[in-house]
């Protein structure tokens, strides 16, 4: 079952430039790169792909332990759609809270 108003990473191509979103998944990256000014990426799954976001280093400072921390986030931002590359320029962050997670089933060797 999907949460409401979160889009899916499937989807955010359909987004319009410069539309608030939210974004939610796992976070299978975390990066901050030297020449990137402070700026942090961060990468998250969810069951259609992967989703990107951009935090700017004073909401970084602001929302540290949350995007160090948490292994689930929802990301809330504006749409940066440049050559089909989307991108999430982060406004708010917070925890995706547990109760809301849906678990799925292994897919082990037989």
């Amino acid at each position: 079952e999907r949460l409401p108003h979160i889009w899916r990473a499937i989807d955010l191509s359909k987004a319009k430039q410069g539309a608030t979103v939210q974004i939610a998944g796992n976070v299978i990256c975390r990066q901050r790169p030297g020449t990137a000014k402070g700026f942090v990426f961060v990468s998250l799954e969810d069951e259609t792909g992967v989703s990107n976001a951009i935090v700017d280093p004073d909401l970084f400072e602001r929302f540290r332990l949350l995007i160090t921390e948490e292994d689930f986030l929802v990301i809330e931002g504006e749409v940066q759609n440049s050559d089909n590359v989307v991108l999430i320029k982060t406004r708010e962050i917070r925890p995706l809270a547990h109760d809301q997670l849906v678990g799925s089933e292994s897919h082990d060797f037989r």
